[in-house]
């Protein structure tokens, strides 16, 4: 993504429905604490296995065969005459066309995240793992991913000659901002030559980035079906027909994807049937001293039957589970180690929450593997003999994102039910695009009218006092853990905590900023979507939606206890604005929360540290229309105005239960560094995390207006 262009991308509380990720959490390591400090020292395996870029001075070349490529590791081939420079992302071809997804491509998009795209856009969300999204592809618009990594941005060139196109992008990850690893740019040059004749080479240069997607996406025939071969298993009358394999059965769609039927004696029950809670399907695929698990089981939203459903779990599955009868459909991609099987030996077994757990099983039986090339390769390792593949890709990236609900139960499990909040930090970095994190958790303590409720306590470990907590841990080194930006960084992105250097730094004596500013920007906003935004106001007889998730851009919400500047809107977005009577506003602070920011009267409101009569009327503004800016560089919009009170809000909610006079005011913040299996937290992260923890505690303080106290005490 373009810096340029950043908007309002306040990190979001998720629903997590990545893989294994709404089960129920359970300890994955070892605690200790030391000091102020909870160290979490992850058992072996947890986070799975990082996978570096591995091509730097190489080139890959494509030869077309059978309708899908061969591939050869090559030492570089590189074009330093790079042609002009692309001022837009679409290329008309003039000497001809490129053969590719069965057409004769006369155009295409180039991406400054690296990738050429043949109608469409490739779809990766915001906190997709690259590991997960590589497989996401598969189905969608024809692309060739040279070196795809979200947010990067630069300059891409292209030359076209009678031969081929070549592409080339000179471009530099994210750096400088709170969800940044970097604070200055970084050198990435890598090039893709579309031949006449189909071949296609991809060439990497110089590439400070480790993590990406590379490969081939020339679509799949999903009508194209053929059967591989099925394991069977026995009748039992003495085990629940749903509970009873007879068969697994497997087939191959597009030479792609792996299909899979598991077929059970008796009807299989919906969902949200009492019998399937702790019931869990697996499908098992080996072949020598390989193996990967795809599982299936039900989930409910919330513990309600509204939204139940089954889904598939494991590496390179698609969560998609289809119910025909006695019959569990589903697919995916085999991971790289089983991906050059000729054959895999097949079983499936059955276990519930009962003794003994696993209720059934079908016998392993090899079935052979005709017509399905896995598309997830090792590309280094690669042979022309190998192949040819229609779609073929490797996902670069760093260890997997956890589990949270892991974390917490690991955290509450050894020391105890006493943390209202969780932050995690580490010194590895997980598969995420962003330094930062979203958040999550069971709002605990019971609290109402806030637009939330509490929910899943029990998936959390927790008896009642648990509340929100960070989704992933914040990597050590990465921009929002530094005590001060490095001296010389500068920025003229107004989302850059730099810009404000000079202003915030008059506050100080040392003529510097507050340490840690981008951590508290992290941490405070995350911690209060514990509170915010969710709520609505009903205005005469229409409701408003005021958020979701964050205020929205013309909520009129200054901070009632600024944290460090005369003039700020509150962490949880919204904006300062100045009423100039004309049907014109002007924007004094905006809806992003760099640098830390405090709260808004209604954040305070909700979570429970003024009375309603404490919180002064406010307004929204709909219909924002840029109308230039003011003399200080302020923009200034149209817009229609709404007047909004408590009153209304309340009228929509209901009361916040409990009120000012009974609500909680002391909370605790478990600092949690997460370590890998085997190693030691360093120095950094401990210093790092102690400092964080001291300011957030002091943040607190002051943006609450000594309303609350925040300790971090682990025990």
């Amino acid at each position: 993504m373009n810096r340029s262009a950043l908007f309002l991308l306040l990190a979001s509380p998720l629903c997590l429905a990545a893989q294994g990720r709404q089960e129920p959490g359970h300890s994955v390591g070892t605690v200790t604490t030391r000091g102020n400090l909870i160290v979490l020292t992850l058992n072996e395996g947890v986070l799975g296995k990082a996978n570096m870029f591995d091509l730097g001075r190489r080139t890959l070349h494509f030869t077309p065969d059978s309708g899908g490529y061969r591939v050869e590791n090559r030492a570089i081939e590189w074009d330093s005459d790079f042609g002009p420079e692309l001022t837009s992302p679409s290329f008309e071809m003039h000497e001809g066309a490129f053969p590719f997804a069965g057409k004769a491509q006369s155009s295409f998009n180039v991406s400054p995240a690296g990738s050429i795209m043949f109608g469409g856009n490739l779809n990766i969300a915001r906190f997709d793992q690259l590991q997960e999204a590589a497989r996401n592809l598969i189905s969608g618009a024809p692309a060739i991913c040279v070196f795809e990594k979200p947010r990067m941005s630069g300059h891409r060139y292209v030359k076209e000659t009678a031969d081929k196109v070549t592409v080339t992008w000179d471009v530099t990850e994210p750096y400088g901002g709170i969800q940044d690893f970097t604070w200055t740019s970084t050198v990435n040059r890598f090039q893709a030559a579309l031949h006449r004749d189909g071949a296609i080479d991809l060439s990497y240069d110089s590439l400070a980035a480790k993590d990406a997607i590379v490969g081939i996406y020339s679509g799949v025939k999903n009508s194209e079906v053929h059967m591989l071969g099925a394991a069977r298993g026995e009748a039992h009358e003495n085990v629940a027909a749903h509970l009873d394999i007879q068969s697994v059965q497997l087939s191959e769609v597009g030479g792609v994807f792996l299909k899979a039927a598991i077929e059970t004696r008796g009807a299989l029950p919906p969902p949200n049937d009492p019998r399937m809670t702790g019931t869990q399907y697996a499908l098992i695929l080996e072949s020598g001293k390989h193996s990967t698990e795809w599982t299936l089981r039900a989930i409910t939203r919330g513990g309600r039957s509204a939204g139940a459903r089954y889904i598939a779990s494991g590496r390179g599955v698609s969560p998609l589970v289809t119910v025909e009868g006695n019959r569990f459909v589903f697919q995916g991609v085999l991971p790289a180690e089983l991906s050059g099987a000729h054959e895999l030996s097949v079983s499936a077994k059955v276990s519930t929450a009962g003794t003994p757990s696993i209720v059934d099983r079908a016998p392993p039986q090899s079935i052979a593997l005709s017509g399905l090339h896995g598309p997830e390769v090792d590309l280094s390792a690669l042979k022309p003999s190998d192949g040819p593949f229609s779609t073929v890709f490797e996902s670069f990236h760093y260890v997997s994102l956890p589990n949270p609900r892991d974390f917490t139960c690991s955290v509450i499990l050894a020391l105890g039910d006493k943390f209202d909040m969780l932050a995690y930090y580490s010194d590895f970095r997980v598969d995420n695009q962003e330094a930062g994190t979203p958040s999550t958790g069971p709002l605990g303590g019971n609290v109402t009218g806030i637009g939330q409720t509490q929910r899943g306590l029990e998936s959390y470990c927790s008896k009642g006092r648990f509340q929100w907590q960070f989704v992933q841990p914040v990597y050590a080194e990465s921009n929002q853990m530094y005590e001060q930006p490095p001296e010389g960084v500068t920025s003229t992105v107004p989302r850059d905590v730099t810009t404000y250097a000079k202003q915030l730094g008059e506050r100080g004596l040392d003529g510097k900023m507050k340490p840690y500013n981008y951590a508290m920007s992290q941490i405070g906003h995350e911690m209060g979507h514990r509170w915010g935004a969710f709520v609505s106001a009903k205005v005469g007889s229409e409701t408003i939606v005021l958020g979701p998730t964050h205020w929205a851009r013309g909520l009129q919400a200054p901070v009632a206890f600024p944290y460090q500047r005369p003039t700020e809107a509150s962490a949880m977005g919204g904006g300062v604005w100045q009423d100039n009577f004309d049907g014109t506003f002007t924007q004094l602070d905006d809806d992003y929360y760099v640098p830390a920011t405090g709260w808004s009267y209604l954040d305070l409101y909700l979570m429970g540290l003024i009375a309603p009569s404490e919180v002064p009327d406010f307004f929204i503004l709909r219909n924002l229309t840029p109308a230039g800016k003011d003399a200080n560089g302020h923009p200034i919009f149209e817009a229609d105005r709404t007047k909004v009170t408590i009153a209304d809000v309340i009228a929509v909610e209901g009361a916040r239960q409990p009120d000012v006079y009974h609500s909680q005011r002391d909370f605790n913040t478990g600092m949690v560094v997460v370590v890998e299996h085997g190693k030691t937290p360093s120095r950094e992260l401990m210093e790092r995390t102690n400092g964080i923890a001291a300011q957030w505690v002091e943040y607190w303080a002051t943006t609450t207006g000594g309303r609350s106290k925040m300790t971090t005490k682990p025990r």
